[in-house]
This record gives structure tokens, sequence and C-alpha cells, in this order.
């Protein structure tokens, strides 16, 4: 059974990664590439040139997990700006996951409560 419910830390590698790779290509990249590590509380993202299919990496505390997605409609909004490794939190995740951009520009923002009367 693969339990996400721990995972804390969305990380997306921006911009063009090689899906042919495997976990072991990938574990490179986020060690050797990034200079992060993998733990139970991180999920690294990657993309290819095609933004129809994302794969991402999980050690799940005594394996890898390697999971993959391809969508039958549509396309990610991946950021493919920089080469580097981006910090996501849950609702960006969540936006990317969806088809949405990770940088909502238009979203409600907070404030603080007004009088009434």
């Amino acid at each position: 059974m693969i339990d996400l419910r721990h995972v804390r830390r969305y990380y997306v590698a921006c911009g063009y990664t090689d899906l042919r790779r495997g976990i072991d290509g990938l574990a490179a990249i986020v060690t050797q590439q990034y200079g992060s590590r993998l733990d139970e509380e991180s999920l690294f993202l990657f993309c290819g040139r095609r933004t129809d299919r994302i794969k991402a990496l999980y050690w799940s505390g005594d394996g890898y997990i390697l999971l993959y997605k391809r969508l039958s409609n549509g396309s990610f909004q991946w950021p493919r700006s920089e080469a580097e490794l981006r910090l996501l939190d849950p609702q960006s995740f969540r936006w990317l996951m969806e088809g949405l951009s990770i940088e909502q520009r238009t979203a409600i923002r907070k404030g603080v409560p007004k009088d009434l009367f």
C-alpha cells in the first residue's frame, strides 16, 4: 500500500528531465544535481518535454516508490524557466496536479475582518 500522508514537502525539478530515467537516475538527480536527500517527508516531481506526463520519486522508509502520471486530456503547467529544485506548498501542489499554474495571480488573498456597521 502506498501511503503518502507523511509527505510535507513537494519539490519540482524545473525545466526538462529525461523521463526515460528510472529510480536510480532520478535519485541521482536529486542527490547530485540538487544536493538534496530523499526522505519520508519529501516527494520529488519531474517532467519531460511532453507536458502531459510526470514522474514522482518518494522514499517510503523501506524502499523507493516511482509514480508515473499521464494525462488523457490536457497538460501540466510546468515551470520551465530555470533548472532548479523548487519547493511547493500543498495548495500549489494541488494546483499543479489539476493542470493549473503553481503561481495563481488571481487567487483571493487573506485579509483582516472589518467592522460591518
